[in-house]
């Protein structure tokens, strides 16, 4: 299984090793697998000391670096790895304000969902003056999520996103060649049993979940092609564009196979990314494998997503918070008719643009072509609840040549065409 370690500075300053901080004093931490949706195994290492006995005491020592592993443990899901749940400046801030009280032993007890009884080493250091240990923890990680939002550290998931909720995620296996994904989920049980896994954890952490099975959908990407003229066919991409998804993801599922001695064993290997959706930037992208064993093959693709899809997640809702900083993000393609010469048309998308600058708090011009237009713009939420409320006020405030028609509407994606009236 993949392990990532994260290694930082072993003691924290000269008065926190005196003692006048609760804070851990180890910084090395291995995150084993995510075993949930909302429970994480680390192999935490804890530094014991005893100040107490000019001779240490073995009990003390035990003691001590038992609950100094014990906040390591703690500490990494706060603050360590890749994705932490504290990532902005201002949680961090925040949350230096209780540190102190949150890092004692009763409170980090909270947190711990399963401890091994055995230590994985243990080790005299310093001339047995203090003791190194690591031992296996299995933390809820949703339980501290919880006592932070209580504590005003981090935003509650419904005040994050305001009245827009949380983003809306579509997930897709990966299609190569004119194969359509939505063919994959039906003939493919390991694809299917993947998306299953990524959809259990969205639901349970109260993502919006799009999984594109109605092959209707498949009629929607007609507008989308068109606009899109000239771009490399993506069915993931466009299926996103054409649902209106704020974040796509795309996963692939292989199962390898060796034998050991006399029986043959599988391990399954699942990459998993997540995109946004109106660019195809990539947010995120994580590879998971399961253990090497005899066993059926969902068993192996449900141990090797949960070890990629929770690291995916805390990228997606990194960038979902970021991203309404600046209000709620659209993208509008608009084509003008070719009955319109081409000076007309630069006419034409000039007047468009001046009315985006007027909708949007910002924007980003993608194409600006003699007949396309092709734009990402950020509203505020209190005045444009809905992408039917900007087709609303483009059609009041558009002053240029011709008309303005809708082409398709749907969620985040606005396809307008401008005609001769």
């Amino acid at each position: 299984m993949k392990k990532i370690l994260f290694m930082a500075t072993l003691f924290l300053s000269t008065s926190l090793v005196m003692g006048k901080s609760n804070l851990p004093r180890s910084r090395e931490v291995v995150l084993l697998e995510s075993t949930s949706p909302s429970e994480v195994m680390v192999r935490a290492t804890g530094y014991g000391i005893d100040r107490k006995h000019r001779k240490p005491k073995a009990k003390v020592l035990d003691k001590s670096a038992n609950t100094d592993a014990m906040k390591a443990a703690v500490w990494f899901i706060l603050l360590g790895g890749s994705d932490p749940l504290i990532q902005t400046d201002e949680e961090r801030i925040a949350f230096e304000k209780i540190q102190k009280e949150f890092f004692i032993k009763s409170n980090i007890r909270n947190f711990i969902a399963w401890e091994a009884e055995y230590y994985d080493k243990r080790l005299k250091i310093e001339g047995g003056k203090k003791l190194k240990i690591e031992k296996t923890y299995r933390i809820n990680k949703a339980l501290i999520t919880e006592s932070l939002v209580n504590k005003g550290v981090l935003s509650e998931e419904s005040t994050i996103a305001g009245s827009v909720g949380l983003p809306s995620i579509m997930v897709i296996p990966e299609a190569k060649g004119e194969t359509a994904p939505i063919e994959l989920l039906k003939t493919d049980p390991n694809l299917k049993k993947a998306a299953e896994v990524i959809e259990s954890y969205l639901t349970v952490r109260k993502y919006e979940v799009i999984v594109p099975e109605q092959q209707q959908v498949i009629q929607k990407l007609t507008a989308t092609q068109y606009a899109l003229e000239g771009a490399e066919e993506d069915y993931g991409y466009l299926l996103a564009l054409s649902i209106g998804s704020d974040v796509y993801m795309s996963y692939n599922v292989s199962i390898e196979s060796r034998m050991l001695g006399s029986s043959r064993v599988k391990k399954g290997i699942v990459a998993c990314r997540a995109y946004e959706t109106t660019t195809g930037r990539l947010l995120g992208t994580e590879t998971g494998y399961s253990h090497e064993r005899l066993v059926p093959d969902a068993v192996l693709i449900e141990e090797a997503m949960n070890d990629a899809i929770d690291k995916v997640l805390s990228r997606i809702m990194n960038y979902w918070k970021k991203d309404l900083k600046q209000g709620i993000q659209y993208k509008m393609i608009v084509t003008v008719s070719d009955v319109f010469n081409m000076d007309d048309s630069e006419d034409i998308i000039f007047s468009v643009s001046d009315v985006v600058k007027k909708v949007s708090k910002t924007y980003k011009e993608n194409v600006v072509a003699d007949y396309t237009y092709d734009v990402q713009f950020w509203c505020n939420p209190e005045q444009y609840r809905s992408s039917t409320d900007i087709y609303r006020y483009f059609k009041k405030n558009y002053k240029g040549n011709g008309e303005v028609k809708k082409v398709s509407i749907s969620r985040k994606l606005i396809l307008l065409n401008v005609v001769e009236e």
